[in-house]
């Protein structure tokens, strides 16, 4: 039974929940902690946060280029080395929670750091001193000295360290509300997991649309003073919470386990393994054992027992665990290695994805955006991203899960499948976005470019196909993603696997930037001129779009090839635990 029955000082009974307690320490009390009161204000939390982060993200290619005078490509690696920067973090978020802080004071004090980036930033662009003087028609523009680009870096980068520890616990923490051994708890959860990536996404929409508006019309200051104000209100939110929240004690970090046994495995790598696997080291609960399996035999030489594995703490003897390991332990580790071809063959989706908020925004800046009396502003187009997210959820919850449940007799597409979808895509994306490209450059060309900084003659509206592919890709990619990492990982490493998936983002943006650099020095003249031109009119954007689109090509080939490989291993799997 998870529910026991306990007595409180002051003679009072409650049913709790045995593997949670509440703020001053006691086993949480089923009736007064957890449930959907306190994770609706962590679903809050993340909108404010989704609000600030994207609200920044979307549109500062525009602010690099437009104020900072920074060339197009610097400006797209500056926005990918950020956002790239906020996953890759995660991990380091994901750590101090599980090891050192729990989940509670990870949220609040990167939640303040956040805060502290954000308002940061909106001094940045109010002051006049912090950026270059304007120029026109783009003639004797003066780049941001190493002072006003070190400030901006400084307000980006604790934004950066903010979210990524933000982001790493705020999910698990919303599911730490819900006991997923109670029926009841565990549909609320499910609900809980639907809803917080729609609030993602609706947090993103106002993000893009209402906040870049304010950018763009209103004034940047006060759109990222908003943002410092948004990440205030997270603090209050998360804070309000404090006597309803049910905590999990911290456990430890899965990577330190991880570092154990690669540690005991390289310790022993001249030994050789016994003919029999029952003579390998394994001490743990018959409920939490593993099945011995034969697949990277090199790590199994981390439960070899020899001489010197064992440390005498008073009349007994227990195993020093970086010379000695469990045959779970060592399981566990096959497990996370096995999830990592997946991983590898996802990246490029998110490289992709870059392009959305960088290139294709700096596309959009340069075409007509007049509708009637309102312009829209070019950061908003990536609205009809999340648009295009929002709409893929929804026929894929309402339509495809019931059709597909008839058919085949299980509900939906599996994961593998649907970050199958999620790669071709992105793919049909970039290969529509070099086709459109070609278009308005066509244009460009025909007009002699946007050397006076007026619009081109052809309708931002063109862009929209790119948008629609690779955020529907997005929808797919996503969830099939989560989906694989946490349920083909170990128990023990569910926050360790998140953060493995976060980093397929992470690398994304940086291998985004890698490609602009080597694409613009291969391809580049003195003049900054070549594919990725400054004034991508007398570029080939298109070329660049083209070799991703061909690059997405291969890694879907790859990725047929590991995926098949990863069906085949699961049927293995299966069999061994039928036997």
């Amino acid at each position: 039974m998870r529910l026991i029955y306990v007595l409180r000082q002051d003679d009072k009974t409650y049913w709790a929940v045995t593997d949670a307690v509440d703020y001053k320490g006691f086993p949480a009390d089923r009736e007064k902690t957890g449930g959907w009161v306190p994770a609706a204000l962590i679903l809050g939390i993340e909108i404010c946060e989704r609000l600030s982060t994207m609200g920044i993200a979307v549109n500062l290619v525009t602010y690099l280029g437009g104020t900072m005078h920074l060339p197009s490509s610097t400006s797209a690696n500056v926005v990918t080395d950020f956002l790239g920067t906020s996953f890759l973090l995660c991990l380091l978020g994901g750590f101090l929670a599980d090891t050192f802080l729990g989940r509670f004071k990870t949220i609040v004090i990167f939640a303040s750091i956040q805060t502290l980036g954000t308002g940061t930033l909106a001094l940045s662009t109010k002051l006049p001193k912090l950026r270059p003087p304007p120029c026109h028609s783009n003639v004797n523009c003066e780049e941001a000295n190493g002072f006003q680009m070190g400030i901006l870096y400084l307000a980006l980068y604790l934004i950066a360290l903010g979210t990524g520890g933000l982001k790493s616990s705020v999910s698990g923490f919303g599911t730490d509300q819900f006991d997923e051994k109670n029926e009841a708890e565990k549909t609320q959860m499910a609900y809980f997991f639907n809803r917080f990536f729609f609030f993602i996404s609706l947090g993103g929409l106002v993000a893009v649309t209402v906040l870049v508006y304010i950018q763009d019309e209103v004034g940047r200051s006060l759109a990222y003073g908003i943002c410092t104000v948004s990440m205030f209100v997270a603090i209050l939110l998360i804070l309000s919470g404090t006597k309803r929240y049910r905590y999990k004690k911290s456990q430890g970090s899965p990577i330190v386990s991880i570092l154990q046994v690669i540690v005991a495995a390289i310790r022993k790598r001249k030994m050789n393994l016994p003919y029999d696997i029952q003579m390998l080291h394994e001490n743990s609960p018959d409920g939490s054992k593993i099945h011995h399996t034969n697949q990277f035999q090199c790590l199994d030489k981390a439960a070899i027992i020899a001489e010197g594995d064992f440390v005498k703490i008073g009349s007994c003897s227990s195993p020093n665990p970086w010379k000695l390991c469990t045959v779970t332990n060592v399981e566990e580790v096959k497990m996370m290695v096995k999830l990592l071809p997946i991983w590898a063959t996802t990246i490029l989706f998110w490289t992709a994805y870059a392009q959305m908020i960088t290139y294709s925004v700096v596309q959009a800046s340069t075409m007509e955006r007049t509708v009637g009396r309102f312009k829209i502003p070019a950061g908003s187009l990536t609205a009809f991203f999340v648009l295009a997210i929002l709409l893929t959820c929804g026929i894929y919850d309402c339509l495809i899960i019931p059709l597909w449940k008839k058919w085949k007799g299980t509900p939906g597409f599996t994961d593998l499948q649907r970050m199958a979808l999620g790669l071709i895509l992105s793919t049909l994306g970039m290969a529509a976005a070099a086709l459109i490209e070609m278009k308005r450059l066509s244009i460009a060309k025909s007009v002699g470019g946007n050397t006076n900084g007026e619009p081109l003659p052809v309708s931002v509206f063109m862009l929209i196909p790119q948008f629609l592919l690779v955020g529907a890709g997005e929808a797919f990619i996503y969830t099939g993603q989560l989906d694989f990492f946490i349920t083909r990982s170990p128990k023990s490493m569910k926050t360790m696997s998140t953060g493995l998936f976060l980093t397929t983002l992470a690398l994304g943006f940086f291998i985004s930037s890698f490609l602009v650099s080597v694409v613009k020095k291969v391809t580049g003249t003195h003049d900054g001129q070549g594919w990725l031109a400054d004034d991508i009119n007398h570029g080939r954007l298109d070329c660049f779009y083209g070799l991703l689109a061909i690059l997405g090509v291969i890694n879907f080939g790859v990725y047929l090839v590991v995926a098949a490989w990863n069906k085949k291993d699961d049927k293995a799997t299966q069999m061994v635990d039928v036997v």
